[in-house]
């Protein structure tokens, strides 16, 4: 029989956990993962039958494939080259896959590095909520060599149903950055309309009408709507300062191009403006409340 794939897994977290248990009870896969601060997702793995390692080295000898699902590029690089680090037990011919919106620039730098040491990369940042995550059900969009995808091609297809490759290393999560950026920033819009509509005093929920009947009408505003309607924020479970992360990131990549992002800089100084009175943790569908009272007025479980 041939010998099963070994899947170290590191962030299970919000979207991490989601993949962590498909990996293991779809796949099959032997999984080891590393724990951090919010021990729940680590137990309730631990109890499906995944091993918890003592660090990042330990996790990579253990793994011939390793995936991370991190907040940012910073803590990539962190967990890649710190002590104890990744790059210390993985073993040539091993692969890293990191889920992470990540800056393109660094996931680049960091490929080189693993290259160099005889280890294969791809950028493979996840789109979709954590409900997707749980179901299988999530979106990659990968950077790297094809033939690479190909081999792990079957773990991914275990948390992912749509899986885009879109070039060469930093492309997945170069295309990522973009759709965030302007969904994110659709998202903004939103909250800042109904923001105004509570403060002259409009129906919102005629407004949520108006909007499901028109061009508005789409994805993002199907993930908000239930906070309008009903304040369910439930149907976008990712928090205020992932959001405004990804528009930074997505900014520092069109700067370093010299491109022009009027807009999104607008986004960026709202949602900086948003983080500095205390809402980082609040999930994104939220956010008109939070830019309604910004305003001086309020949004009270979607009512007017």
């Amino acid at each position: 029989m041939e010998k099963k794939t070994r899947v170290g897994f590191i962030g299970v977290g919000l979207m991490g956990h989601g993949a962590a248990k498909n990996i293991m009870e779809r796949g099959g896969y032997p999984l080891t993962i590393l724990g951090h601060r919010n021990r729940e997702p680590v137990e309730d793995l631990i109890r499906r039958g995944a091993r918890e390692a003592s660090g990042p080295a330990e996790l990579a000898k253990e793994s011939d494939v390793v995936i991370l699902c991190l907040p940012s590029s910073n803590e990539v690089e962190a967990i890649i080259h710190g002590n104890d680090g990744l790059l210390a037990g993985l073993k040539p011919g091993s692969v890293l896959i990191d889920t992470t919106t990540a800056d393109p620039a660094v996931s680049r730098r960091i490929g080189t590095a693993l290259a160099a040491n005889g280890i294969e990369m791809l950028d493979a940042a996840l789109g979709r909520t954590p409900k997707e995550a749980e179901a299988g059900k999530l979106s990659t969009y990968v950077g790297g060599d094809a033939a690479v995808l190909a081999r792990v091609r079957p773990i991914i297809d275990t948390y992912a149903d749509t899986i885009v490759h879109c070039g060469v290393l930093g492309a997945g999560t170069t295309c990522k950055l973009v759709n965030n950026s302007i969904t994110i920033g659709m998202a903004t819009l939103f909250a800042e309309g109904f923001a105004t509509a509570a403060k002259v005093g409009a129906d919102l929920n005629a407004l949520a009408d108006v909007l499901s009947a028109g061009g508005a009408d789409g994805k993002m505003w199907r993930m908000l709507e239930p906070w309008i309607r009903a304040g369910d924020d439930s149907y976008l479970r990712g928090p205020i300062r992932i959001a405004a992360k990804d528009v930074r990131t997505y900014s520092r990549m069109a700067e370093n191009a010299e491109s022009a992002i009027p807009v999104a800089q607008a986004v960026n100084q709202t949602l900086r403006l948003v983080l500095n009175q205390g809402h980082a943790d609040v999930f994104l569908p939220a956010l008109p409340g939070i830019l309604a009272a910004l305003n001086g007025t309020a949004i009270k479980r979607g009512q007017p």
